[in-house]
């Protein structure tokens, strides 16, 4: 790590010295075109002078130029020779402006660039420090714990030889029943006496190793709270730091040099047309400017200096097999005491980085709206120019630099303000990572020692609506049976978000706003509430523990061997959750046999459902992981009667294949004649006759037109 850290600090002074260098290199190109294009001035100027003298001497221009009456070949020759004097001015202006404001620009950003690298290494700096500081208290909490471990073992140690030698002396009390009596009252005064010194030792040494104990114990707390807090924050740094950091460091950078390149554009442009093709390949380079990309493509070239290291793990001594904060006994009230007072001060700093958070938003959009500023001073020499001297005079006009000093000043004001709150912003975010690191692990052991939940607290949830399956499943499938087996890519395209709110709303309330017709909602917005009410259980309806069997499942390479390792997983469940997942995948099984005209085969639905259903365990790659879940749920999805147990191994509601309304016999009328005809009635399709409005109700159902057949 420090010598990751190191190359960091290395990889900022090799940026900022390869931008001093761009930037130089820059300067001294324009430079040494400024000469070039006021040589090219001076040499059409001379042209042109040279040629138009002799035409002003010459006969046919003094009988000419009264009436301006010209021949059309000197006409065309007059353009040309104004059409030299005008490309003359404008390269005269282009030098001008190449030495004047463009050079100044350059500087102020060479200055940027140096004082951004140096304020960002002095911060890049001070949060290395701070991060080995917290790997600092780490092994220091590590140490106090290995030495009270080891206090504890030689207080356990001696209790156990304690015990031993009050054994023996018990054993050796009742060894000599049947001895003398003048004898046993001589030796019981000094037998006494060294029974209670043993007792004595026996209660000194178990109050030692109590004692000892309770000191090993708060170490481990100690350490496996610093563990988690120095983890938090190397996560912290390597995650976020790093690229915020980098962010400072390109501050106003990409926009600056921007900015100088778009003006040398304009100028370009407006001296020569006949250039456009290449300026407009500096114009694509200039609109590709990209300062997160460029910081992407800076980490990803250098992967080992920007790569977070892996987190420390528990390293438990001397045989100690506790690995996670505990809060029993009298740790209890202790890490209580600790867990309130953190949480204070954790509403606190998290309040107070957010109102910086803000703060430092809002500079930084200040910050860019100056660094964006129009500059119309910048094109000024092209402006009313009729020869050089009227460029000279244009171009060192004082009022553009008074107004360019101007901005400069509140630039660099806004720039202080700014690194001053981003410094406050990074220090208070790291101090929350540890605090928030330490609360997780606080919270989840006081819990834990209170033995609160159980193993399934997303059944909870399921209970709410008083019913096996709950209403918004229900009613969702339900909906979806009767109208929209058929629907193309059904839960795959997302619904509109207000109809989704809408009807979650509702369900919320205790109602159910599937019940009055069709028009109301779109089968995409209905698909989005289920698939939404899953994922928002508690924990998924596979709880996390049997995840890593599931993820077996899918090494199996016969349909048999998965079939019957899931009936044997799922038996672990409890009947609850059977009954919902049993109604669902042999939805979902209905649902792709029109899998031709939604194009939702088992694959896509498990694609759709895997991530909802069931979670990525922590710490593994869910990119990898990800389709061992889908070919899993894909898996239930196919073989869901031969995985679920039936009804009378599992009393509960059954998915139905035909629901009420489901179906719909209507005659058929068409072009070729007339006959029956059956459809599934499906609201969105028009048949030839066209639907009408239902007589039930208020109007609200779409029922098939009636045509009477020929008998």
């Amino acid at each position: 790590m420090r010598w990751q850290m190191g190359e960091q600090v290395r990889g900022l002074d090799s940026q900022a010295e390869s931008r001093q260098q761009l930037l130089q290199d820059v300067a001294d190109f324009l430079r040494r075109k400024a000469e070039v294009e006021q040589e090219y001035s001076r040499g059409l100027e001379k042209l042109s002078e040279r040629f138009s003298a002799k035409i002003r001497g010459s006969k046919e221009h003094q009988n000419f130029r009264k009436d301006q009456n010209l021949p059309s070949p000197l006409n065309c020759w007059y353009t040309i020779l104004n059409q030299t004097r005008q490309a003359s001015r404008d390269h005269g202006a282009l030098s001008e402006i190449y030495t004047g404001h463009l050079a100044l620009r350059l500087v102020h950003i060479s200055e940027d660039v140096g004082r951004l690298a140096r304020k960002s290494k002095e911060m890049e700096q001070q949060m290395q420090d701070e991060l080995l500081k917290a790997i600092s208290e780490l092994q220091m909490a590590m140490k106090s714990y290995q030495t009270y471990r080891i206090d504890c073992l030689n207080a356990e140690a001696k209790l156990r030889e304690a015990e031993r030698q009050e054994e023996k002396r018990g054993g050796g009390r009742h060894s000599d029943p049947g001895g003398s009596p003048g004898g046993a009252g001589l030796d019981k005064a000094p037998r006494r006496t060294s029974l209670k010194k043993v007792e004595r030792l026996l209660e000194k040494r178990q109050s030692k190793f109590m004692e000892s104990k309770l000191k090993c114990a708060k170490a481990r707390n100690d350490y496996l709270l610093s563990l988690h807090a120095a983890n938090a924050a190397i996560s912290n740094y390597y995650v976020r730091d790093v690229a915020d950091l980098l962010d400072c460091f390109d501050l106003g950078f990409h926009l600056s040099l921007g900015k100088v390149l778009r003006t040398y554009l304009a100028a370009e442009s407006r001296a020569q047309a006949a250039w456009q093709q290449g300026l407009c390949t500096i114009e694509g380079a200039i609109d590709a400017l990209d300062p997160l990309g460029d910081k992407s493509r800076l980490m990803e070239a250098n992967p080992a200096a920007y790569c977070p290291p892996l987190c420390f793990d528990y390293q438990p001594h001397e045989g100690d097999e506790v690995s996670e904060v505990r809060a029993e006994g009298p740790l209890r009230n202790e890490l209580v005491s600790r867990f309130q007072h953190l949480q204070s001060r954790l509403n606190a700093i998290t309040l107070e980085t957010d109102e910086v958070n803000k703060t430092l938003k809002a500079t930084l959009q200040s910050l860019v709206d100056l660094l964006a500023a129009e500059e119309p001073e910048a094109l000024d020499a092209f402006q009313g120019c009729q020869s050089t001297e009227s460029l000279k005079s244009t171009g060192s006009d004082a009022g553009g630099k008074q107004a360019l000093a101007k901005r400069r000043a509140n630039q660099q004001e806004t720039e202080s303000f700014y690194i001053m709150k981003f410094k406050e912003y990074l220090s208070g975010r790291s101090i929350q990572t540890k605090l928030q690191a330490k609360h997780d692990q606080m919270k989840e052991a006081i819990e834990k020692g209170e033995n609160v939940g159980s193993r399934f607290p997303g059944c909870s949830v399921m209970k709410l609506s008083g019913q096996a399956v709950p209403l918004v499943v229900e009613s969702c499938i339900r909906f979806i049976n009767l109208h929209g087996l058929q629907h193309e890519g059904i839960f795959r395209v997302p619904g509109s978000q207000a109809q989704v709110s809408e009807i979650r709303n509702a369900f919320e309330k205790g109602e159910d706003p599937l019940g009055d017709g069709y028009m109301h909602h779109d089968l995409d917005s209905v698909a989005g509430v289920l698939k939404l009410y899953f994922r928002g259980l508690e924990k998924p309806l596979f709880p996390s523990d049997i995840v890593p069997e599931l993820l077996a499942t899918a090494q199996l390479e016969s349909s048999a061997e998965r079939i019957s390792h899931l009936r044997a997983l799922l038996s672990q469940l409890p009947p609850a959750v059977l009954v919902v997942l049993r109604y669902l995948f042999a939805f979902l099984n209905h649902l792709s046999h029109y899998s031709d005209e939604n194009m939702m085969d088992p694959h896509n639905l498990a694609v759709c459902f895997g991530p909802t259903l069931v979670t990525v365990p922590a710490g593994q790659d869910a990119v990898s992981v990800q389709p061992h879940i889908n070919e899993v749920v894909k898996c239930l999805i196919v073989h869901h009667e031969a995985i679920f147990p039936g009804t009378s191994q599992l009393p509960g509601p059954q998915y139905e294949k035909v629901m009420a309304l489901a179906e719909e016999e209507y005659w058929y009328e068409g072009a070729m004649g007339r006959g029956w005809h059956e459809e599934r009635f499906t609201p969105q399709r028009v048949g030839p006759v066209g639907w009408r409005r239902g007589e039930r109700g208020n109007n609200r159902g779409l029922v098939p037109p009636i045509v009477l057949p020929d008998r």
